[in-house]
């Protein structure tokens, strides 16, 4: 019997050999290179303190979508640790803490400027006052309205009367004594009123 070894039947078992040899490279590489890259805990550890950061200046008020956009990749970063895929938690960890910087900075700005115009609107609210006041003190005294009975006869409206000074007292008549009747006093004239002064 003869036996007929055919050419390609060797060359298929080395091919395979060499695919299998090939193959079992790959898998080693990929293996010792997970191995190699260590779990970023560190960019892990950042990234949420970043993320407290932002939260702590009002990020979830002033800046809710960049906020938004941290915690989404945080949690793709816890998702990738879980599956073991450190390089690609690492890369997440990172963008999420960037994300993370920028909300914060955004809440800082946007509280600063809140604060800048409660100020602003405090300062105009005073300036009205002080406005205000300044405006009361300059307007006249309002005017004296005429009494009701001199106008509705027709009169011109009465002068305000001033005091006469007292006559001096010399001019007075010494008192009555009892039991004598009536007593004429002497003939007295008026003071004159535009004289100041107690004697005539």
């Amino acid at each position: 019997m003869v036996h007929i070894f055919s050419p390609l039947t060797g060359r298929s078992r080395r091919f395979r050999t060499a695919v299998s040899t090939l193959a079992l490279a790959t898998v080693m590489a990929t293996l010792a290179g997970c191995a190699s890259v260590p779990p970023p805990d560190g960019s892990m550890n950042l990234a949420q303190s970043q993320l407290q950061a932002a939260r702590d200046a009002g990020a979830a008020d002033y800046a809710p979508v960049d906020l938004g956009f941290a915690q989404n990749k945080f949690q793709q970063a816890q998702s990738a640790m879980a599956s073991r895929k450190y390089d690609v938690a690492g890369e997440l960890a990172d963008e999420a803490r960037a994300d993370a910087e920028l909300a914060r900075a955004k809440a800082r700005l946007a509280a600063a400027r809140a604060q800048i115009q409660q100020k602003s609107d405090d300062n105009e609210h005073l300036r009205q006052q002080i406005e205000q006041a300044h405006a009361h003190d300059n307007d006249p005294p309002p005017p004296v309205a005429a009494p009701a009975s001199a106008s509705s006869n027709g009169l011109p409206p009465a002068q305000p009367m001033e005091d006469l000074p007292a006559p001096p007292s010399s001019q007075l008549s010494s008192p009555q004594d009892q039991g004598q009747g009536t007593q004429t006093l002497p003939d007295q004239t008026l003071p004159d009123p535009n004289h100041q002064g107690g004697q005539l």
